[in-house]
């Protein structure tokens, strides 16, 4: 899902368990054996241990739109369906579900023994409040857009419709049906997503920051939260009242609060955590020794234009900015953690109906050209009568590895345009509210798919979509997204796909960075975590062995 996400940060952090246990023995001898035989009947305590990075934004399922809150909100709420280990939507809150002849409406029974950690029944109800608070305007939801696939959600959102107009209704209290605008293929993996989380009616409406708090957050995943120092730490404890709660192994799950991927290498080393990402200076050697666990993660690392401020409002300019960005020399001598070079915004794994991946037929839509970027920038200068370019500053949110990032490119415009650019930082919740007013010139951001379509990346390059975040608009870029969600014949969609994302590239709103992986430190005796491709941190299965 579109979620802003993220940081490289997010990349590398990956999450750790660890198993804390300790007995006292008594201290007379002829207690002993006594003691041993009572301890062979002591359930060992499953602890993990895991970074979070930083402070998440927000744990109300529709605000908390980036991977600092998803990835462990995810562990503490629960969907109608969910990803399963084999990364496919399967059964959820909901035991089952009906869909009509047409694929357009869906009617899901929500399981008798589904509650809230307070004990509550999770009921249609509670599904009927939080869809439609996803997508009422007061809300202010940066994940709305999410909800446009339900029939009159868009016009609710944009202002132009009712709420009573939303096709989405509890029709007892078990019984949930939606109406969607057309049949989609991907709706039972989207509803997996955290905006579509059920919010408790009745706690909700007592306390309107029920979220904000351990001691008044209900939950109705695995975990419960018990524990929360804001800015330092978290903990999760089993929630007894899952529903599946006889297949969740962990007692406990710590979240660390480190946005450095150096520091928490150290912690991991130190034993403090279980799993880590691997920071860029000891990326080689560590890769050398074989240790760590690569896996697939659907998202892209770039940076964006804002198209009010100068000089940006000329594509040529834009274009010669992107074009001295050498993508290849960025991962291979700065991130160091063998992702991919970005050359076009949707990433790698998604299959056409031809069986090719989306990237590899979509091809590179941007390449480094020092040439070709210089004589560019000479032809945006003249276009806007500029001798010299007004003063542009890089802005990007704390974090070592995002400032190594920024510095290369710094260096790259200076060496190959010719130009000096300052660079500014802030830190994350600030920084993303102010690249959401148009703050900034060229400013750094992140893409996690929300659920697994190349749409999902596309859809945000939308006129006045709240990820666009670049003042960027084409009407014939628009029609294409409109005309993709709404086709059934997958050849066509794709089509239209692939001539959406050149568009994107002709007027280059963007520059892309590289394409993500989830490169993985873990102790031997963790098994069971989950990282989904599309998706986010999933520990229902995780133990210690």
């Amino acid at each position: 899902m579109k979620k802003l996400i993220g940081t490289i940060m997010t990349l590398f952090l990956v999450f750790s368990l660890a198993a804390c246990t300790t007995s006292k023995e008594a201290g007379k001898e002829d207690e002993k054996d006594t003691n041993k035989n009572d301890n062979k009947d002591k359930k060992v305590e499953q602890v993990l241990r895991l970074n979070n990075g930083a402070e998440p934004t927000s744990f109300d399922p529709p605000i908390g739109f980036d991977s600092y809150s998803w990835s462990s909100l995810n562990n503490l709420m629960e969907g109608l369906t969910r990803l399963g280990q084999d990364h496919n939507p399967e059964a959820a809150t909901a035991e089952k579900w009906d869909v009509s002849k047409d694929g357009k409406t869906y009617t899901f029974h929500i399981r008798e023994n589904a509650k809230w950690s307070n004990g509550d029944p999770v009921t249609a109800g509670d599904f009927e409040y939080a869809w439609k608070r996803l997508l009422d305007p007061k809300t202010g939801s940066p994940a709305s857009f999410l909800g446009y696939f339900i029939e009159g959600g868009e016009a609710f959102n944009t202002g132009k419709g009712k709420i009573d107009d939303v096709k989405v209704k509890a029709v007892d209290e078990k019984t949930f049906e939606v109406v969607l605008t057309s049949p989609q293929a991907y709706f039972l993996s989207v509803i997996a997503n955290p905006a579509f989380f059920p919010i408790n009616q009745k706690v909700a409406e007592a306390n309107p920051k029920w979220f904000a708090e351990a001691d008044s957050f209900v939950a109705n995943g695995p975990f419960k939260l018990t524990k929360w120092e804001h800015d330092s730490n978290m903990e999760m404890a089993k929630n007894e009242n899952y529903w599946d709660a006889a297949n969740v192994k962990l007692d406990k799950v710590t979240w660390a609060m480190v946005n450095d991927a150096t520091t928490e290498y150290q912690m991991y080393q130190n034993d403090e955590l279980d799993t880590s990402g691997i920071p860029a200076e000891a990326s080689e050697q560590i890769f050398k020794e074989g240790k760590e666990q690569i896996e697939d993660q659907a998202g892209t690392y770039f940076y964006r234009f804002n198209l009010k401020l100068e000089p940006f409002q000329n594509v040529n300019i834009r274009k010669a900015f992107a074009m001295a960005i050498d993508q290849q020399q960025i991962v291979d001598f700065v991130t160091k953690n063998k992702e991919k070079a970005a050359h076009g915004f949707v990433s790698n794994g998604f299959n056409q109906p031809d069986g090719k991946d989306f990237r590899e037929a979509g091809g590179d839509l941007i390449k480094f050209d020092a040439k070709e970027a210089k004589a560019l920038l000479e032809k945006g200068m003249k276009e806007e009568g500029y001798k010299k370019l007004p003063a542009i500053t890089l802005t990007y949110s704390t974090s070592p590895a995002h400032q190594k990032i920024a510095e290369t490119m710094q260096a790259m415009i200076k060496e190959n345009l010719g130009v000096d650019i300052k660079l500014a930082n802030m830190e994350w919740n600030v920084f993303q509210e102010e690249q959401k007013k148009f703050k900034f010139q060229l400013s750094r951001s992140s893409f996690l798919a929300d659920y697994a379509d190349p749409i999902n990346f596309l859809e945000n390059f939308q006129t006045g979509h709240t990820m666009n975040r670049t003042a960027w608009s084409n009407k014939k870029f628009d029609q294409l997204i409109k005309d993709a969600k709404n086709e059934a014949d997958e050849t066509k969609r794709f089509e239209m796909m692939h001539e959406a994302e050149k568009i994107l590239f002709d007027e280059m709103p963007i520059i892309p960075i590289h394409f993500y992986n989830q490169v993985t430190l873990q102790k031997d005796n963790v098994k069971g975590i989950v990282r989904h491709p599309v998706g986010y941190l999933e520990l229902k299965w995780a133990y210690i062995e």
